[in-house]
C-alpha cells in the first residue's frame, strides 16, 4: 500500500496545481486546457501504479514458487525416509520370521533324527542288530545331508563358496577326459 501512496499524492498535487492555475473563465474550448494535462498526468500515474502492481505480483509469485519448491522437496525427502524406514522394517520382520521358522524346523528335524537314532539304539539293545544298524546309519546319513544343506544355504546367504558336492555324472577310472 505504501508503494502506491507517492503516485496517488503526486496525481492529486498535479491536479490541484492545474486547477489552481486554470483561468476562471473556461468558456467554449477553454476547459480542454485543464482537462488534457490532467488526463496525461492521470494516464502516466496509472502506468506507474500498474508497473508497481505488476512488479509486486511477480515478486509474490516467485516467493510462492520458492516456498512451494521447498515444501515439495521437504515432502519428497520425508516420503523417501518413510519408504526406507518401511522397507527396513519389512525386511527385519521377514528375517525374524525366517529365523523363527527355521529354528522351529530345526527343532522338529532334530527331534525326528533323535527319535530315529533312539529307535535304532533300542533295536540294537533288543538283539535286532542288522535292523538297528540300518536305522542308525539312515538317521546319520539323513542328518549329515541336512547339516550339509544348512551349510550351503548359510554360505549362499553370506556369498561364500559353497562346499563342493559330488558331481552328478560318474567318471570312469580309465576313461579319457571328455572332448570339448
Amino acid at each position: 500500500m505504501l508503494k502506491f501512496l507517492p503516485g496517488i499524492l503526486l496525481l492529486q498535487a498535479v491536479t490541484v496545481a492545474l486547477v489552481l492555475m486554470a483561468p476562471t473563465d473556461l468558456e467554449n474550448w477553454g476547459w480542454l486546457r485543464l482537462l488534457i494535462p490532467v488526463v496525461i498526468v492521470g494516464v502516466l500515474t496509472a502506468f506507474w501504479l500498474g508497473a508497481a502492481v505488476a512488479h509486486k505480483h511477480k515478486d509474490d509469485i516467485s516467493r510462492l514458487q520458492e516456498c512451494h519448491a521447498k515444501e515439495r522437496e521437504s515432502l519428497r525427502v520425508n516420503a523417501e525416509r518413510a519408504k526406507t524406514r518401511v522397507m527396513k522394517q519389512a525386511h527385519q520382520e521377514t528375517m525374524q520370521e525366517v529365523r523363527r521358522t527355521s529354528t522351529e524346523a530345526n527343532i522338529k528335524v532334530g527331534m525326528a533324527f533323535a527319535g530315529a537314532a533312539g529307535i535304532g539304539g533300542l533295536l540294537l539293545l533288543t538283539q535286532f542288530i542288522t535292523l538297528g544298524l540300518l536305522m542308525l546309519t539312515t538317521a546319520g546319513g539323513a542328518l549329515g545331508g541336512y547339516v550339509m544343506r544348512i551349510r550351503q544355504e548359510k554360505a549362499k546367504a553370506n556369498n561364500l563358496p559353497t562346499p563342493s558336492a559330488p558331481s552328478s555324472k560318474p567318471r570312469l577310472i580309465n576313461a579319457s577326459p571328455p572332448a570339448k
